[in-house]
């Protein structure tokens, strides 16, 4: 299904249908955007960020809002319950390094961030909700554009996307990525995608749909069955960044592409792995690698042996442990496969 409307982000020029990441805490950082944009990811979002963090010059949030150009187009994504504070953090932003744009998150189910008065608490507070939306555009203003992304609703019995939708296009948003989720759900359950439609038809602004899009199936269905202009892709890309090469060849040709094999999985690893130690962001390689356990564990589902591995690789820390196992790893699975 294709709508038509006017179009701020070049992205959806041309009947463009542009494949998000989208920004995960603790996941999202500058080398694994490197990784997905060059396994064909188009737009990028950083990890949130705090706008008192930006506000209060702290070095460790402007981190957070580090990117290359040639990640780009990408948004620096914020967070916050002041929509004037917002807005002189988003111009904050836009002076240190101007990004393609600043998105607001109203998605956010974390505790922390709802108690601030920020992600997805703000779904229950629609008056707040529209002071930031129009705060920030006041920041920034015209200098970049302004999106958001928000949940279906706080709970099952408040799905207000719709309403969210439409009140944050008069607010001057010029997309909204929809998560099929209500914030109680958390990621469980299946994203609805009947109300991700539903915004999509209710806004003459691109919508992007976010939730459970793992394959090229997925999102072929999606483009097909809905009004989106766009998905994001996620969890899924935790586990299989090929995620994004993998949809648009099935877009482009119905079919789906062979399983990478194994030594290319690990040789992956590997490489962001090394990143990581070399990125200023980690400091010293013992550091970097225990931040990277968890990428670790997530890279190794699907892997021959994955309950050993995730328990060796939850304990590593440096590069060579994890050159170690993935040697290992792959001897193994020729054993296996020469039995």
């Amino acid at each position: 299904m294709e709508l038509t409307f006017p179009l701020v982000l070049p992205w959806f020029q041309n009947g463009a249908f542009p494949l998000y990441l989208a920004p995960m805490a603790g996941v999202t950082d500058l080398v694994f955007r490197q990784i997905c944009k060059e396994l064909g990811a188009d737009v990028m979002v950083t990890e949130f960020v705090s706008a008192e963090g930006i506000m209060q010059a702290d070095e460790r949030t402007r981190k957070y809002t580090e990117f290359t150009d040639e990640q780009r187009p990408v948004g620096v994504q914020l967070f916050g319950g002041d929509g004037e504070r917002m807005g002189e953090a988003a111009k904050k932003i836009i002076g240190w390094k101007q990004p393609d744009f600043i998105d607001i998150n109203f998605g956010c189910p974390v505790n922390k961030v709802v108690a601030k008065n920020g992600g997805s608490s703000l779904l229950k507070d629609c008056p707040t909700l529209a002071s930031v939306a129009s705060g920030v555009k006041k920041g920034v203003a015209g200098e970049v554009p302004v999106t958001a992304k928000m949940r279906i609703g706080w709970d099952d019995k408040t799905i207000n996307a719709v309403e969210v939708c439409r009140i944050l296009e008069d607010c001057g948003m010029e997309a909204i990525a929809v998560h099929g989720r209500t914030r109680s759900q958390g990621y469980s359950g299946e994203a609805n995608w009947d109300v991700i439609h539903a915004c999509a038809q209710a806004v003459k602004i691109p919508v992007i749909g976010n939730g459970d899009i793992s394959t090229g199936a997925d999102l072929e269905r999606r483009k097909r069955e809905t009004a989106v202009s766009g998905v994001m892709i996620g969890r899924a890309a935790m586990q299989n960044p090929w995620v994004f090469r993998e949809a648009k060849h099935y877009l482009q040709t119905g079919q789906a592409l062979p399983p990478v094999p194994l030594e290319d999985r690990w040789a992956l690893v590997l490489r962001h792995c090394r990143l990581a130690v070399s990125s200023a962001r980690y400091g010293a390689e013992k550091h970097a690698m225990m931040s990277m356990r968890a990428r670790l564990m997530a890279y190794c589902k699907g892997f021959p042996g994955a309950k050993e591995l995730r328990q060796r690789l939850a304990q590593v820390q440096s590069v060579a442990e994890v050159e170690d196992i993935a040697a290992l790893s792959l001897a193994t699975a020729a054993d296996m496969a020469s039995a």
